[in-house]
């Protein structure tokens, strides 16, 4: 296995991070802890996960996925080996708009107040029976935007949000409370990654370490300004969904719809399915067959290879999965791998943003 820091931090992570999305949804607590012993027999140390998880998001499962990890990690005696990640819901709307009134006890929408910030770090370090947290991350921003899946940029403008200042004090005071070591962001755009990173430059607050945006061969707008602002300024890339929520796997292809898969279950694929992405992504199986790999083994090894990737974090739903998305991760890249996933992006562009 191989590892990289956290962003300037000292704290090593593998270039592997387990998520745990499904884990209380398409994964009982059982199956949980099987995958989480396999992934660090492997010499995985890095776990992500969030307060609004599993996903789909709903009042009666929400915290299990940190519960599950929560009475695996009581079982060990290895805590200080292991990397846990986890993160606080951006800003949702109120009930009366759809969003979500059951999400704190008090009813209110939640932000990235003090107080959201306050009780959402106690309720994980709870749920995850643990003394503090490896890297808190903010899981998308608390300003009005756009966020998932889409093409092109709309200004809802910037003075319904919480102040970057009283965001990252929050989190900093955590910090110097022990119960946080490293913050990172998430789904987060250029300008706001800069301006936390100024904020902690100019008042000596914690920086944060990580950014953690969706990076696959279907969708690399990282690429076109994160990228740079990530090497500059070493903050490392953790790339989700690099098997575009499976699409690069190959299960989907000519309408498939298998039995227990994400897509069956919820729907909610929209960012994988517009435009050209049905035949960017068969492109994607058909270069992968050519080089003799499966398509999950060629999309997680091109992610792997990007010099700003810190970790790239693979999920599953059963065992064959997991083994299949570590053993990616043994296969030398090469230059004509790296050409053809050039090729690629050149001829269709990111069409799943």
């Amino acid at each position: 296995m191989k590892f990289s820091n956290l962003g300037r931090t000292d704290t090593k992570v593998s270039r592997i991070c387990l998520g745990t999305m499904t884990f209380g949804q398409q994964n009982t607590e059982s199956e949980a802890h099987a995958q989480l012993d396999f992934a660090v027999s492997r010499g995985v140390n890095f776990i992500d996960t969030a307060e609004l998880y599993p996903i789909p998001p709903k009042p009666d499962t929400r915290g299990l996925t940190e519960k599950y990890i929560g009475t695996w990690l009581k079982n060990r005696n290895d805590r200080d080996k292991l990397v846990i990640a986890t993160k606080i819901v951006g800003r949702m709307a109120s009930s009366d708009k759809g969003g979500a009134n059951w999400f704190r006890p008090d009813g209110n929408p939640p932000r990235h107040t003090k107080a959201d910030i306050d009780f959402a770090v106690e309720r994980s370090l709870k749920a995850l029976q643990t003394d503090y947290i490896d890297l808190y991350q903010l899981h998308w921003p608390d300003r009005p935007r756009e966020v998932f899946g889409f093409h092109s940029f709309r200004d809802f403008g910037v003075d319904d949000m919480v102040p970057f200042e009283d965001t990252l004090e929050a989190l900093a005071r955590h910090v110097e409370a022990g119960n946080i070591r490293h913050l990172g962001l998430s789904n987060e755009s250029a300008w706001g990654t800069m301006r936390y990173l100024a904020l902690s430059e100019k008042h000596g607050w914690p920086r944060m370490a990580t950014i953690q945006n969706a990076y696959s061969l279907v969708s690399r707008r990282f690429d076109y300004d994160l990228a740079e602002i990530s090497m500059r300024e070493n903050i490392g890339l953790l790339a989700y969904s690099p098997l575009a929520q499976g699409f690069l796997s190959g299960k989907y292809r000519d309408g498939a719809e298998p039995a227990g898969a994400r897509k069956t279950l919820f729907g909610r694929m929209e960012r994988y399915e517009g435009g050209a992405a049905a035949k960017a992504i068969a492109e994607c199986e058909d270069i992968a067959a050519k080089f003799g790999l499966s398509s999950a083994q060629f999309a997680l090894k091109f992610v792997d290879s990007r010099a700003f990737t810190t970790a790239t974090i693979i999920g599953a739903t059963n065992m064959e999965q997991l083994v299949e998305n570590i053993d990616a991760f043994d296969i030398e890249w090469s230059d004509d791998m790296n050409k053809a996933a050039h090729k690629l992006h050149v001829k269709h562009r990111s069409p799943c943003p």
